[in-house]
């Protein structure tokens, strides 16, 4: 599952870990991401502490064997990725062995709400043209996050339906929490999806864009159309 920042993201990874035929994992590019890139992120030494730093052995873990749950290796392997992760240097071949799928969000909101984090965002930085060319490049079903939260349960019906795996209503709910598959930097972003048991209500009103971001989010704005023009 490929995303930009501030999209829901972990809380679709919540989801599918609530299915009882899934293992996941949460960004495991993230410390070569930070290794290549020398960008000061919160929690960055516990990052680059935590994962591998070469992109050549995280992708030979995501294309091996899967790992168990409940007594046998699972049906879906769920991987969290964030586009911007994946930096022009990293050989694309071994994104064929796996299935993509695509979490896309009205950049205003993701760049409001990243701002919150690290107050002046790049276009890079929120992932949009990586996730175009990934798309371009592998195809795979299209979720806006406001189509997630506004129906849940007919959302991600159809998306399994594309990803060819039965649809488990224990997909709605999880409980509240930290998990043991969460990534160290949970305590800088993951505060609210901690306390949530389900996906959040649709919130509407329009996101508040500081001024000095308006035009990244004019920037933005074609990549995200270009992928919302698939979306399920």
């Amino acid at each position: 599952m490929w995303s930009g920042p501030r999209n829901i993201s972990t809380a679709m990874m919540r989801s599918f870990d609530a299915r009882a035929d899934t293992v996941v994992v949460d960004e495991p590019l993230y410390a070569y991401y930070l290794a290549a890139t020398g960008l000061d992120h919160p929690g960055r030494d516990q990052i680059l502490a935590s994962q591998p730093t070469s992109w050549e052995a995280v992708a030979e873990a995501l294309t091996g064997p899967v790992a168990e749950r409940s007594g046998g290796p699972a049906a879906v392997f769920y991987q969290k990725h964030m586009t911007h992760h994946l930096l022009p240097e990293v050989d694309r071949g071994w994104l064929r062995a796996l299935t993509h799928a695509h979490l896309i969000r009205d950049p205003a909101y993701v760049i409001a709400s990243y701002a919150k984090v690290r107050d002046q965002p790049t276009l890079d930085d929120i992932g949009l043209p990586q996730q175009v060319e990934i798309f371009e490049r592998f195809g795979g079903p299209v979720v806006d996050g406001a189509d997630v939260l506004r129906d849940p349960a007919s959302t991600l019906e159809r998306l399994c339906a594309a990803l060819g795996i039965a649809w488990d209503p224990a997909m709605l709910s999880w409980p509240a929490g930290r998990r043991a598959t969460d990534g160290v930097w949970a305590p800088y972003w993951y505060a609210t999806v901690e306390a949530s048991t389900g996906f959040a209500p649709y919130d509407p009103k329009p996101a508040d864009v500081p001024d000095r971001l308006r035009p990244l989010v004019d920037e933005a704005m074609p990549y995200y159309q270009a992928l919302s023009a698939y979306r399920l």
